[in-house]
């Protein structure tokens, strides 16, 4: 897309529509806080269109800011670039966006897993003796973190810090939403035969209420595991990018320029995301650029 975004994340381009924004999600793919050199195909299209699932699915729990998903509805000054923005883009009302990253654990694994072998904590939260790689939690936990600019690292906080930052209404009702939709979530995709071992959420507000934006429960911001395959003990498969972050732990010592990908570790990502939007909302992944 020729026209430069007036603001611009790790994976998604922001264009200001007058009322509303344009999300616009690319191909880019970061993982450890750093943009890979090389894009995934059909990753933003996937994410986007999960997102507008989960985003309708959730809308009695709790207000988001989608508009639309359908370039015909976006404003004329786009239209030129309308088959670029097919099934990637989605218009949204604006909202001031509350800086705290609200991240919930269903699962012992990752970050939680190295602390809980340290001291037996996740985030401070003190756990049961006895839980391993892949332990399902006695009951979900709420783990904010701080929201990094780019090229910087979130901070894991307590819900205390949270309270500081945002206030003790704002912060109860981020703990209660986040809960909430994660539990809903995990209950539908364990219908589907997905375990939702953890995933982020990030709220604004919209008229003075707590709004659900960005994006929700995608591959790239929850670890999504086959439960046929799920086994306590050790590390799981996956359905997002972990497939992608384990080849990077081998591969790379976290130092310099992030490496170029090999085309089978971009095409085996990709496959991950198309599968993991056919199994979440029960239909084929077909491009709308390709079907426009």
């Amino acid at each position: 897309m020729e026209r430069r975004p007036d603001s611009q994340g790790k994976v998604r381009d922001i264009y200001d529509a007058g009322d509303n924004l344009l999300m616009v999600a690319s191909d880019r793919i970061s993982a450890f806080d750093y943009i890979l050199p090389n894009e995934i195909p059909y990753k933003g299209e996937v994410l986007n269109r999960i997102s507008a699932f989960w985003f309708d699915k959730f809308a009695d729990i709790v207000p988001n800011h989608v508009v639309s998903i359908d370039v015909k509805d976006f404003p004329a000054e786009f239209a030129d670039y309308s088959d670029y923005l097919a099934g990637r883009a989605m218009l949204v009302k604006k909202a001031e966006p509350i800086k705290i990253e609200c991240i919930v654990r269903g699962y012992l694994t990752g970050s939680g897993k190295k602390t809980y072998d340290q001291d037996g904590t996740v985030c401070g939260i003190k756990l049961p003796a006895g839980l391993t790689e892949a332990s399902k939690l006695p009951e979900p936990l709420f783990t904010p973190s701080t929201k990094a600019d780019i090229g910087d690292h979130d901070e894991n906080i307590s819900y205390e810090r949270c309270c500081d930052i945002v206030g003790e209404d704002i912060a109860s009702q981020l703990r209660d939403l986040s809960i909430k939709i994660y539990s809903a979530a995990a209950d539908y995709a364990a219908t589907r035969g997905i375990i939702i071992a953890d995933t982020k959420f990030e709220f604004g507000l919209i008229d003075g209420k707590v709004a659900l934006i960005d994006e929700c429960l995608t591959p790239d911001s929850s670890r999504f595991w086959p439960a046929a395959e799920y086994e306590e003990g050790k590390v799981q498969s996956s359905y997002d990018k972990q497939y992608l972050r384990n080849w990077l732990l081998a591969n790379w010592d976290m130092t310099g320029d992030a490496p170029q990908l090999p085309a089978y570790v971009i095409e085996e990502t990709s496959a991950k995301y198309r599968e993991a939007y056919e199994i979440i909302t029960g239909t084929a992944f077909r491009s709308m650029k390709e079907n426009k």
